[in-house]
């Protein structure tokens, strides 16, 4: 699946891996943030020691950035996005037209698995329609 990358989401990923060495792997820019798709061996490296090198350049370039640990799966992928919740199971199902994405939380995890104003889904879905079949990403806390 080929994903382009426009002028500035290059920018901030070669910015993202001259300052920390991790490996990005996709950047969405948004009008306020960035999702940032990082290898997932370099997770630790690109965060940097309590946070501190992320902090630093987020202030450097100016936006939050998202990070997402990449994954093998397109479940992987969607729990690793919902993070910092808990994610039990993605399970994914057909529906009439669509493939839906369905992430197991605990129900004192839904908030944090959707994020303020749905950030947190809506980055899921992001990179699902990038990198997966996936067309749609559903929370569940039954």
């Amino acid at each position: 699946m080929m994903r382009r990358l426009d002028d500035e989401a290059r920018r901030l990923a070669g910015a993202i891996d001259e300052a920390t060495g991790g490996t990005v792997r996709d950047c969405v820019v948004e009008a306020d943030r960035a999702i940032v798709l990082i290898a997932p061996e370099d997770m630790a490296q690109v965060i940097g020691e309590g946070g501190g090198r992320i902090r630093d350049l987020e202030e450097r370039v100016g936006r939050d950035l998202k990070l997402v640990a990449d994954a093998p799966t397109p479940e992987g992928l969607i729990g690793n996005a919902l993070e910092p919740a808990a994610v039990g199971a993605v399970t994914i199902e057909d529906r009439e037209d669509e493939r839906v994405a369905v992430a197991q939380v605990d129900p004192a995890d839904r908030g944090v698995a959707i994020g303020r104003d749905g950030r947190n889904v809506a980055a899921a879905e992001t990179l699902a329609a990038r990198h997966t079949d996936v067309d749609r990403v559903e929370i569940d806390t039954a």
